[in-house]
């Protein structure tokens, strides 16, 4: 029966599997759904941006906007540079990581967590576009789509309790659109003082976890979970208007701000040698500081004298007293012709004594070459009376965003007024018949002032701060600036027009305390002007 049994089976199952194959096929074949359409094609150009964008996600932001720029040549650098950029990038972590990582660990009861490999493999990060804002602002604002699909081996090992955990780290994945911007620009390199970042959307953060050899991330729920936990961690940190600011500059160094005031008295010069062909010299002194674009000043004339006096005061503003400089000239002044000059030396602010008055007599030398032989001949000396008086900690501005606000008016500003300042940036795209020799001239109140002639230049820069004390704030006053160019050779011909004006109403300027504004210019075809308006107040 147990033979007979086996037989039976066998045949048994022959001809199920046989039936099944063949009723399977049946209906396969004869239950086909008979509704089926072949699918649409339709051009690309009928479709919306939005499907578009569907189709296409993988297409890099600078094809699908015009507002994004191409940086093939950033991600060639990238890598090219990756390789020392990973070590780099490593070794500064472990740095970080270092102090924060023998902070914490006492609380948990921790007895060590080390890393034992770390490196962000051989994929750089690429940037799929880049969008740069421009505004009227000492700032640049730059907006980059990174996307990094990397493969690095971050492993840590975590001792407790006499037992030890490796928790590794793999195939990372990072898409993020974060803003960056670099303010205040400043004049000392790298010529920003902060960086500012945020993020734009919450980012996309995808890796593989493993403890012990077995991935994490495979446990159903885990992922999504610790995938939105790390979105919205990071989105409340940063994701804008938050952001993450680092400060590369001391912006007050930076900037250059004043710092003091050096009081100047030349009393007098003695033995100065002769320069005119009757036997005597018309002397006068010239002083400034080092490092300051400011004009120099002046003293009067003396004239056929040989140990004048001239007792003349003068104020300069301190930017930094370790490295500026003051420079004193005497010059022999000329009628008719270049003033000779008779000789020079400076004196650096850090030998001074703040808040104590100092009496120096300096001989006066050619030149500020110590191995200069001429400089041993006599020309005679230079009594100078010197005080730099540094400003006290009350005096200085507080917000360095908000810097030029903080500044004091001059003292004797009348009680209701206060001070306009005028701060004359650039011009673009002025353009003169005969001759583009731009410069800005500025009628306000009957009063004129004038800015520096820029040659040659359809797209000049000044960067020129004018002031006017007001008894009151100027509610329904208006400011003409007129763009003018003169030409640089002699002739009656053509020798003056204008290349476009512009009027101002001061309302808003009183009302919002700051302005800052390209303002187009009336009789220009595409002239624009760029001008700072500030109103400070005594109060």
């Amino acid at each position: 029966m147990g033979f007979v049994s086996t037989i039976l089976g066998f045949c048994g199952f022959g001809v199920g599997v046989s039936c099944g194959l063949t009723i399977g096929y049946y209906l396969f074949i004869y239950f086909q759904p008979c509704d089926v359409k072949d699918p649409v094609i339709r051009p690309l150009v009928e479709r919306d941006s939005k499907s578009l964008q569907q189709l296409l996600s993988e297409i890099p932001l600078w094809v699908k906007c015009p507002d994004y720029d191409r940086v093939d040549w950033l991600n060639k650098f990238l890598e090219y540079m990756w390789p020392y950029l990973d070590k780099a990038i490593c070794r500064t972590a472990k740095d970080i990581a270092a102090p924060i990582i023998a902070e914490q660990i006492p609380k948990y009861k921790i007895d060590s967590v080390e890393f034992e490999t770390l490196t962000l493999g051989s994929l750089p990060p690429t940037f799929q576009g880049m969008k740069v804002y421009v505004t009227e602002e000492k700032e640049l604002i730059m907006e980059p789509s990174i996307k990094w699909a990397g493969n690095p081996n971050v492993t840590v090992a975590v001792k407790a309790f006499g037992l030890k955990a490796t928790v590794q780290v793999v195939d990372l994945q990072v898409f993020a659109a974060p803003r960056i911007t670099l303010k205040p620009l400043v004049p000392s390199f790298p010529c920003f003082a902060n960086i500012f970042v945020s993020l734009m959307e919450k980012p996309h953060v995808d890796f593989g976890l493993k403890l012990l050899g077995a991935d994490l991330m495979s446990i159903p729920g885990l992922y999504r979970f610790v995938q939105e936990t790390i979105k919205d961690q990071v989105a409340n940190m940063y994701l804008w208007p938050k952001t993450l600011e680092v400060q590369i500059l001391d912006p007050s160094k930076a900037m250059k701000k004043p710092v003091g005031v050096l009081h100047v008295k030349i009393l007098r010069a003695m033995n100065l040698k002769k320069k005119d062909l009757l036997g005597a010299s018309d002397p006068y002194v010239k002083l400034k500081l080092t490092e300051s674009k400011l004009p120099s000043k002046k003293t009067p004339v003396r004239h056929k004298n040989l140990n004048p006096e001239w007792n003349e005061e003068f104020n300069m503003v301190v930017k930094d007293p370790e490295s500026q400089a003051l420079e004193l000239s005497v010059y022999d002044w000329e009628q008719i012709g270049k003033h000779d000059k008779m000789g020079m030396n400076i004196i650096p602010l850090k030998d001074l004594t703040p808040d104590e008055s100092k009496t120096m007599t300096l001989n006066l030398l050619k030149n500020m070459d110590a191995n200069d032989a001429q400089n041993d001949k006599d020309r005679g000396q230079i009594m100078v009376e010197l005080t730099y008086k540094p400003f006290k900690e009350d005096e200085l501005p507080k917000d360095f965003e908000d810097n030029d606000a903080a500044h004091k008016v001059p003292e004797g500003t009348p009680p209701g007024g206060g001070v306009l300042m005028i701060i004359v940036h650039e011009a673009q795209d002025v353009e003169g018949k005969h001759h583009t020799n731009p410069y800005v001239k500025i009628l306000f109140k009957g009063e004129e002032r004038k800015t520096k002639q820029v040659k040659k230049n359809r797209d000049p820069r000044w960067g020129e701060e004018f002031t006017f004390v007001l008894e009151e704030p100027p509610v329904n006053d208006r400011l003409h600036m007129e763009v003018v160019s003169t030409s640089t050779r002699i002739g009656l011909l053509h020798p003056k027009e204008t290349l476009g004006y512009v009027d101002i109403n001061l309302s808003d300027v009183v009302s919002n305390k700051r302005i800052n504004e390209k303002y187009h210019l009336i009789d220009s075809k595409n002239g624009r002007l760029q001008v700072e308006l500030q109103w400070r107040t005594a109060s």
